[in-house]
């Protein structure tokens, strides 16, 4: 059963500063001067609350973009000595003020992540990381989470939600274990309230297309003269991979000196040519038309039927990355009605 607590506007800053003494290690949105970037933050004045969405998501936390999974080091004697990825390294975490579409994006790389056998470096940064979203009130023309089955104030992979309120307070929904440990600690900081219905504090967000229309409709459309029409603006840069919450193709490389050397993963993505070129220079996906069909229906179609999840949460993203103006909306309306 979901517990509703009152965070007062006065007590946020409280609230940050006893998870700072706590010994957590906070990520949160900061202005750089140029965008809003999820980056760690050590003081309060640091975060900002009045924003759309961030740039990137908050997917590079748990997933990062490059890390290296071991490290391995030949003696004299020929032997080999290995370091390994350590889980107890990693600091306890909290991510403060992500939208509901980063974290239903956390979700989706969860499914990924831990369908059959768990990728360990990403379970143990999941765990190890409490997740405090913040409802939004704002939004653009990019925004269509809720033509993907979830809204602005979507409790989904959240551990606590917070929804602004009358006079800048915020309105508590404790949805885990996590959650409610966080809040155990700070319990003098959080008011008991009563359940409240949220949606007037909530941005209205009119849906652009029927999802679950678009995965019937992909049942028969492999081999439409769409996919070609859509993609010939692209060019394959990747952009919109990278910014994407729910993206989670990546890479294994190693690099070795001769005496040592490491393994590590690496964001990837299957927009670029090489991604699946193979050794023998054969390439399944040769044309751009292939790579970009390849992405639309792995988020719309593989994933729903795998993962039971979509691989795309309504954040806009790409479109507003996209340096040739793609638009992921109007591409899916075309998908809708053909």
């Amino acid at each position: 059963m979901t517990e509703t607590k009152l965070l007062k506007k006065s007590s946020f800053e409280s609230f940050f500063k006893s998870l700072q003494g706590q010994g957590k290690t906070i990520y949160a949105p900061k202005n750089n001067g140029k965008k809003v970037e999820f980056t760690k933050v050590s003081t309060f004045e640091d975060i900002v609350f009045d924003y759309i969405n961030s740039n990137q998501s908050t997917k590079d936390i748990v997933f990062p973009r490059y890390h290296k999974v071991f490290r391995y080091t030949k003696e004299k004697d020929q032997s080999i000595t290995l370091q390994d990825f350590d889980p107890n390294a990693l600091p306890e975490t909290v991510i403060i003020g992500q939208r509901p579409c980063d974290a239903v994006g956390i979700l989706a790389l969860k499914a990924i992540f831990e369908t059959d056998n768990k990728d360990l470096p990403f379970t143990a940064r999941y765990d190890k990381t409490t997740f405090v979203t913040i409802s939004c009130n704002k939004c653009d023309e990019n925004c269509f989470c809720t033509s993907n089955g979830f809204g602005p104030g979507s409790t989904n992979g959240s551990d606590i939600l917070l929804t602004p309120v009358q006079n800048g307070d915020f309105y508590a929904e404790i949805l885990t274990e996590k959650g409610k440990n966080l809040i155990k600690a700070n319990e003098s900081l959080f008011e008991n309230t009563a359940e409240m219905d949220k949606t007037p504090f909530l941005v209205k967000v009119e849906p652009k297309f029927d999802n679950t229309k678009i995965q019937e409709k992909l049942g028969s459309l492999f081999n439409h003269e769409t996919w070609v029409e859509q993609s010939l603006h692209c060019i394959g840069c990747g952009a919109c991979a990278y910014v994407c919450p729910a993206c989670a193709c990546f890479d294994i490389l190693d690099e070795d000196n001769g005496r040592s050397g490491f393994r590590y993963k690496c964001w990837d993505s299957c927009g670029l040519g090489n991604f699946t070129l193979h050794t023998s220079g054969h390439n399944p996906r040769e044309v751009q038309s292939q790579r970009w069909r390849q992405r639309i229906y792995h988020k719309f179609s593989y994933m729903p039927k795998r993962e039971h999840v979509f691989g795309c949460v309504g954040c806009g993203r790409c479109s507003k990355v996209c340096p040739v103006n793609m638009n992921i909306i109007e591409h899916l309306q075309t998908v809708n009605e053909l």
